[in-house]
């Protein structure tokens, strides 16, 4: 499949932004991070956002960031967790470039994922893995999946060059 943009979509902890400037590095293109461009824009932390804003007017927030970066080509856009989440910015995804889920299990996220309050929806422990299994049916929607609990982020940099270029 022919592509000049990917988003990486999966949950929290998954590696999106670690994974989206190492291969936008190998592919010669530019990274984006979702929740680095709303603190940017917003001059606050994600948890300064929720604690002070809430969570509807972050969403708010991220679907205007991510609808000002469609017209770019050439880049690979790491989302929030919850980003794909929500059915207009899926569909906005999925029609705009290639999006690819990181696999990777509840058990892994958690010893991933510190519920110190950087990371609000991370917290409350038992509403972590209700999200995740809530969240599993949107990535499920994902053009490609990668079982992203094991292989090495060049390893999976490898794996997309090679499913880009096949």
């Amino acid at each position: 499949m022919k592509a000049d943009k990917i988003y990486l979509v999966g949950f929290m902890g998954a590696g999106k932004t670690t994974l989206a400037r190492a291969l936008a590095k190998r592919l010669d293109w530019h990274a984006v991070d979702v929740d680095e461009l709303i603190e940017t824009r917003e001059r606050q932390t994600v948890a300064e956002i929720f604690a002070r804003r809430g969570e509807p007017y972050f969403r708010t927030v991220e679907r205007h960031v991510l609808f000002d970066h469609l017209a770019p080509r050439h880049l690979v856009v790491a989302t929030g967790g919850g980003t794909f989440a929500d059915v207009q910015n899926r569909a906005a995804i999925n029609a705009d470039g290639v999006s690819v889920w990181l696999d990777v299990p509840l058990d892994r996220l958690i010893g991933r994922v510190p519920a110190d309050g950087r990371r609000p929806l991370a917290a409350d422990r038992s509403g972590f893995e209700r999200l995740y299994h809530q969240r599993r049916a949107a990535y499920e929607q994902a053009h490609v999946r990668l079982d992203a609990a094991r292989a090495s982020v060049d390893a999976l940099v490898e794996q997309l060059v090679d499913w880009l270029e096949h």
